[in-house]
């Protein structure tokens, strides 16, 4: 073989092992962005239009996300909090709109104590999804509910299930698992 030859051998070598790298660095990429990110990948890939920009949209979240301080809640913040949501959980058996409204706020509250940024809806829940990926879908149901319910347009079972996904959200945020909830605080 000459010279040459083995240069182009040598070249085509080089070529496929990039191609290679490459595919699999997408592969490796896609798989770690959805195993992160679950359901959410799939519904930022197909809002976004494409693979490649859905997932684009996810690394900038997580650079965005990294760029902040998120931090846990101390004990005594924990115990504040917890204290607050037993008095929305009891609101709810006489005034479940109010009771909703109350929870949307202290889920608020200790996103912001936790270091998550203030702004509109989207881009929380975005953030949220960085750390929160299984409970942000609960974050948008809720979202939905408390904007049917502020149309007048949500049923007392729309709340009821309100609360429940304001609980698991309000349950991942602070850290910590509450008790289950009284039977009558909830009606079923």
């Amino acid at each position: 073989m000459t010279d040459q030859q083995s240069l182009v051998v040598a070249a085509v070598v080089l070529i496929a092992a990039a191609v290679v790298a490459a595919v699999l660095w997408r592969r490796w990429k896609t798989r770690r962005l959805n195993a992160r990110f679950g359901t959410e990948y799939s519904r930022v890939v197909a809002m976004a239009g494409g693979r490649r920009q859905g997932e684009a949209g996810l690394l900038a979240r997580e650079k965005r996300l990294n760029a902040m301080t998120i931090r846990p809640l101390s004990a005594a913040d924990q115990e504040a909090f917890a204290g607050s949501w037993g008095k929305v959980q009891a609101e709810f058996v006489d005034d479940p709109k109010y009771s909703v409204t109350h929870a949307d706020h202290l889920l608020g509250e200790v996103m912001t104590a936790r270091g998550y940024p203030a702004g509109d809806f989207e881009q929380r829940a975005a953030d949220l999804s960085v750390d929160h990926p299984r409970v942000v879908e609960s974050y948008r149901t809720v979202h939905d509910i408390a904007l049917r319910h502020g149309r007048g347009q949500a049923s007392t079972e729309d709340l009821r299930q309100s609360m429940i996904l304001y609980r698991a959200l309000f349950d991942e945020l602070i850290g910590e698992r509450l008790p289950p909830p009284a039977a009558a605080a909830l009606p079923a």
